[in-house]
């Protein structure tokens, strides 16, 4: 994805613009770039790889910033399928992960949803759900291209 400015990713770009936006964020533990991406609103939803149901920009902000407690998260889109509407866009990702073990640097695939609403602020994230993708799903993505 296109690197893009945070203030362009919020102020006037498109939900593809706070994708890039939310990715770098991950790459870079920016929590406040992050934070900027997610819709002010109390119903805001992220679900981790094997995580429970996060609801609230609170409990997101606490749960990332735990996470950079260890480190960035390096999690780039390997493919994405956009569904656009006017007011709503949907980006089934699937996800490249690069995870530290005792081992060494190992990779992961992980197969997320992103769901942005166009608001009075721009584009803005409302949830993020993610899985650990399973061998049958990495095939029927494959095949398909269709990730849920």
């Amino acid at each position: 994805m296109p690197k893009v400015s945070s203030r362009a990713a919020f102020l006037a770009g498109s939900a593809d613009d706070v994708e890039a936006a939310f990715y770098e964020a991950l790459q870079t533990g920016n929590t406040e770039q992050l934070m900027a991406c997610w819709a002010h609103e109390d119903e805001v939803v992220c679900v981790h790889p094997g995580g429970g149901r996060l609801v609230g920009l609170a409990a997101i902000r606490a749960s990332f910033e735990a996470m950079f407690a260890n480190g960035v998260i390096r999690a780039w889109p390997e493919r994405v399928r956009r569904i656009d509407t006017m007011t709503s866009a949907v980006r089934h990702v699937l996800e490249r992960i690069e995870v530290r073990t005792e081992q060494g640097a190992r990779e992961a695939l992980v197969i997320a949803t992103n769901v942005y609403h166009k608001t009075t602020d721009g584009w803005k994230m409302v949830v993020h759900h993610a899985s650990p993708a399973t061998e049958s799903e990495l095939q029927e993505v494959m095949q398909t291209q269709v990730l849920h």
